[in-house]
This record gives C-alpha cells, structure tokens and sequence, in this order.
C-alpha cells in the first residue's frame, strides 16, 4: 500500500493524457494534497489542477501540481507520454505521492464522448500513432450522434433525475414547453417559443405540429411509428412508446409514474439518445459540422475503406440537400405520400383527398391529371438536387384513408371544397375503411385496383426525368413498387410502366430515358419467392420496417406496451424494429438475396428500413453482400462509419 495523506507531501490524483472531453492533446487531470484514492472522485473536496491547462470555474484559484512539486510533475508528465505511446491510445491514470515519491498505481484506455474520440482517432493516426483501420475502429458510430445532434449537456443531465423512460426513437436532445395539439405547436411556435408536442400517439394530421415542435414525445408506439419515421428523417429529438407517462389529454396535463404532473406550457427536457424525460430546461450542447476538421477527417478515411454504399431516405429537396452534405450516394427510398405532409402540402393534399373519394375513374383521372403537376415537380427538383446519383422513387404505398381527414370540421371543409354534401363524403370514407388497413389496400394494390393511380405516377417520374436530360442534367430514377408479394404482380405493374414509357419517348422525349424497374421486398413470401420475383425485378430494396412487422407478428405501432417487458427479461436482444433481427428476418434477407440473384446475378440489393442507419444491422448486410444501405438524412454519417468498420473487420 502507497498513501497519499501522510502529510502536504504526499498526495492523489487521477489524470488523463489527452483531454476526455473535447480530445484536445493535452495533459489533463486533477489532484488532492494530503488525500487518498476516491477523495478525488467523491466530491467532500473540490480537487486542484494537476496543470495551467487543466484549470476550471472551481479551481481556477488553486495551485496546480506543477507549481507546488514541479519535479513530480516532470516525472508524471515523462510517464503518461511513455505509456500513451506504448498502449497507442488515450490513458486514464491513477498516481499517488507518498512524502514526495511519485507511485502509479495503474492506467487503462480512457473514456471520453463522441467529440472527443472523434479528435482523438483522427489526430493519432496523423500523429503515426495509429494505422487508418485503427482510427476508423476507434470510433463507435453511435458517438457521431453527438456530432451531429445537439445534445443535453451532460453535467446538466447528471444533476437531474429522469421522471420518465421510453423507446428513443429520434437521438439528440431537446427542450421545450408542452403542447398536447398540433394546433397549439403551431401557434406557440410561430410566436418564438419552444414547444414538445406530447401526443398519445401522432397521425400525419400532426405534421404540421411536429415539424414545429424541438421534439415529440408520445405514450404509444414503437421505433418504427408515425412519430418515430417521421421526426428521424428530420433529424429531430423524439420519444416514443413511453408508458411511463399518463396524458390527459382534455385538461392538458401528464402524470408520470412517480406522481410528478406537467401541464401545458411547463418545460421538459428530452435525452432521445436514451429515451429519458426530464422535467424543466436542461442546458443544450451544439457542435458545427462545418467547423469540425476531424469530423471531415475521419469520414474521409471512412470513405477509402467502405466497399457498402450509403443512400438516403429523402421525400423532400431540402432532405436531399441535408443527406448529400453528409455524404449520402444516392436516395434509396423517395415516398412519393410525403408530398402531401407538412409545408406547402395544402393543395396537394386537397387534389388527393379528391382522388380518393372520387366516384367514378372519369372523375378519378380528373384529379389525378391535376395532381400530376404537382409530383412532377418535386420529384422533378429532388433528382435535380442528386445530380445523377440514382434516385428510387417507390409509388404510392399508405392506405388511402390515411389521408382522408375524420374529425366533423375538416370533412365539412372537405364537402364544401368538392361541392358534394357531408352525408355523401361521409359514405365515401366510410366506404374506405379497413378493420387491418397495413395489410389491406395500398402499395402495389392500388394500382391494380386503380392503374390510372400507377400511370400518373410512371408519368411524372419519366417526363421530369426526360427534361432534366435534355436540360444536360445526369438522372437515374429507380421504379420501385411496394407490397408485392407476387411475379404477377410487377408483370401487371410493368406493363403500365412500358405502355407510359414509349408514350413519353414519343410524344414529349427527344432522347431515351433510362430507368430501373424494381420492388421492395417487405413480404416474407416475396423473400421466399425472390427468384421469381427477380424475373421482373432489376433490383430488389428490402423494407425492413414491414418485413420484421409481418415476419413476427408485432404491431409496430403498438410494441411499446410490451416491448420493454421482453427486452428486461432477456425474451428479446434487442429491439427488432432498431436493430435488425439477424436469425428470423436477416435468413429471409440472406434467402432474397441468394434466390434472386440466382436468377438474375447482377441484381442490385440494398434495404431502406429504418435499419439502414443502424451499426449492427449495417454490418449485417455488408456480409450478405448487398449493393446500399439506405437510411434518414442524419444517420448517413453512423451508416458510413459502419459499413467501413465492417469491411474492416471482414478483412480481420
């Protein structure tokens, strides 16, 4: 035994060779005189600078360890560079003096945050210290989260104590005055405040509120609901399936479990990363990509090793111009339903609302030849903004009644617009419902129900893509069609897209359009069935969200009310709409594959569920050989730093 509290010679302290905190390359630690082991730690005595550089708010007015024994400190300083050097890495070190000899009592690889490890990888491996696969490594991809999110701060975070716990569907953190209606997000937001929109669950009636909002936080849910997709692609903080909390809803409030009430207009805080709520205004955390060098650094070593590329799942150009700045290659999954949410959608979503209750094809095609303009035009601008990198726009996918709205005001609204009576618009939505509407009429049925549905659509892709080429601009679109489940299926589909496509090389074309015609395999007898399906297909893009649905039989809507029960008894890993379920659903991928590209070996694979922005489920498909991942906007940079790592460890 060594003891640091013989005495104003003797002492104890823990230090660390670069700085944990912002990865700067300086030695950084603290120390207490006349002290032993944890005092340093506990907090019973506020702990002196062991350096100039390592002074703070609270000990600013302290005499370092260099100043009261320079000679101890010679030799300490001589120590953590020796032992950084050996073990190629940042060091943790715990020292004490005992009447002044320096003892190390041990080092190991010191924690630090995502900034840190960030500075620290790109600047070891400039200094020689380290290889490029080492750095790449060195990295874990959750850590670019703090990157690229703000961020509670973390001393804020562990001097308060969660009242809640939920699925963390959208990383980052967020603070802001609860609001339990889109209406009140609207209003409040668009006076300069702050608001979370706190919902039991969200709709696209809700679009407006939630992009208003810093960040949502619903009861229900799970990591593939409305709220969780919809406040990913915007790269906002969000909640999700947190049963801990009890909305009252008419008197605006919630109860968390532990009694703690919020009323409408008191602040929270959210930690999306962890899914923790906190009650009042906790301090946030920016970092500026732009200005961050290492960060630019790092991704640059990233993009040497990969061999996956990284798309985007981008519905909008200001999506599109977000993920090209983090490095996306292409959009692998363009919904062609999001047009019609949020900003600008009105009259869209008016034309829409009249295609759907439309009574006969006549007055059917009406709307949709109006509506045409309109996804022209957005699609038109998104390849604009891709400059030739592949965009695959999958068609209409949603049921229709989604879209259609339920509440007394917005039907009146809605009958007075197409100039029918309420009781008729009644009849005609009602006429819409579905007691299992994900599993009834949308994707690829409705246009065999409806093809005039598929027509305007095919049109819109081939004649935006027909003028940007002649405009000297690069395009690639990518047909997708969603909700197969059978050859027959892309063989009626493709008929369409053939009969549309000579039309338009025809009558508005001067040079030929290319295109892709694919499917996303979502169904697990498409999976099973992939060497049929890959007859038509020219790609295949995995829709993981519904194939993990429908291959477990989870609601993904409603897995929060059982989901953490299985995931604290150890029933389940993890999550299986976060991380991709490598067993069940990752063997129906592997047979996809393996089936399709059996009969077509040069078949383009990639997946564009949620879990393309998932380290784990990154890999996974790096292994089974796939062409893309494609994920949100803000999880391109974590799918990179991913698919390199795996190409790095498959060579280990």
């Amino acid at each position: 035994m060594v003891f640091g509290n013989m005495g104003e010679d003797s002492a104890t302290g823990v230090a660390f060779t670069r700085n944990p905190g912002n990865g700067e390359n300086n030695f950084y630690g603290e120390f207490l005189v006349n002290a032993q082991g944890e005092d340093v730690v506990a907090g019973i005595r506020t702990p002196a600078p062991i350096n100039d550089y390592s002074k703070n708010a609270q000990s600013k007015h302290l005499p370092t360890l260099e100043a009261l024994m320079p000679e101890i400190y010679k030799q300490l300083d001589g120590y953590q560079k020796r032992l950084e050097v050996h073990y190629k890495d940042m060091q943790d070190i715990e020292f004490t003096i005992e009447k002044g000899k320096l003892y190390m009592l041990q080092c190991r690889v010191g924690k630090r945050n995502g900034i840190a490890a960030v500075r620290m990888a790109t600047e070891m491996y400039k200094e020689s210290l380290i290889d490029r696969e080492t750095a790449i490594m060195r990295v874990g991809p959750n850590q670019l989260v703090e990157l690229l999110l703000p961020m509670l701060d973390m001393k804020a975070e562990q001097a308060a104590t969660p009242i809640a716990k939920g699925l963390p569907a959208g990383p980052g953190g967020a603070k802001g005055r609860v609001v339990f209606s889109t209406e009140t997000a609207v209003e409040w937001a668009s006076k300069g405040e702050r608001v979370i929109l706190v919902r039991e669950e969200t709709s696209p009636e809700d679009v407006d509120g939630m992009y208003m909002s810093q960040a949502i936080l619903t009861s229900k849910g799970g990591m593939t609901s409305h709220a969780a997709l919809v406040a990913r692609g915007w790269g906002k903080c969000c909640i999700v399936g947190c049963g801990d909390i009890e909305i009252g809803i008419e008197h605006k409030f919630f109860k968390a479990k532990d009694g703690v009430t919020i009323h409408e207009g008191d602040w929270i805080s959210l930690n999306g990363t962890r899914g923790l709520v906190y009650e009042g205004s906790l301090s946030l955390v920016d970092v500026d990509l732009d200005d961050n060098k290492s960060y630019k650094e790092l991704m640059k070593l990233v993009d040497e090793v990969k061999i996956l590329k990284v798309r985007t799942n981008a519905d909008t150009p200001k999506d599109a111009t977000q993920a090209l700045r983090f490095g996306a290659e292409g959009i692998g999954l363009f919904r062609t339903e999001h047009m019609f949410y949020g900003e600008g959608s009105e009259e869209p979503l008016f034309l829409l609302r009249k295609m759907i209750v439309s009574k006969s094809e006549t007055e059917r095609r009406q709307a949709l030849d109006d509506l045409f303009i309109y996804v022209k035009k957005d699609i038109k601008e998104t390849m604009t903004i891709m400059d030739g990198h592949p965009v695959t726009i999958r068609l209409l996918d949603p049921p229709l009644h989604e879209f259609v709205p339920h509440d007394r005001a917005k039907l009146q609204l809605l009958s007075k617009e197409l100039g029918i009576s309420l009781n008729v618009l009644r009849k005609r939505v009602l006429a819409l419902h579905e007691n299992n509407p994900m599993l009834g009429h949308r994707g690829v049925r409705l246009g065999v129900s409806y093809p005039e549905i598929t027509e305007m659509q095919i049109r819109a892709i081939l004649e935006a893509a027909c003028e940007l080429t002649e405009a000297g601009k690069k395009v690639f679109p990518e047909i997708m069609i969603p909700v197969t489940c059978t050859v027959n299926e892309l063989k009626h589909q493709r008929a369409i897209v053939d009969r549309v496509h000579a039309q338009v090389c025809d009558k508005v074309c001067k040079t030929k359009v290319d295109f892709a015609y694919g499917t996303m395999i979502e169904i697990p007898r498409a999976a099973l069935k992939a060497n049929h399906m890959a007859i038509e297909a020219e790609f295949f893009s995995f829709g993981t969200n519904d194939l993990t649905q429908m291959s477990f039989g989870f609601s993904r809507d409603d897995i929060g009310g059982f989901l953490p029960n299985y995931l604290d008894q150890k029933i389940l890993r993890a999550d299986p709409f976060q991380t991709l379920d490598q067993d069940g659903v990752g063997e129906l991928i592997r047979i996809g594959i393996e089936r399709g590209r059996s009969t077509r070996p040069n078949l383009k694979v990639g997946i564009c569920g949620e879990h393309g922005g998932d380290a784990e489920s990154v890999k996974f498909c790096h292994k089974l050989g796939m062409d893309y991942v494609s994920c949100s906007p803000f999880r391109v940079p974590i799918a990179r730093l991913a698919a390199a790592q795996a190409a790095i460890e498959a060579k280990q």
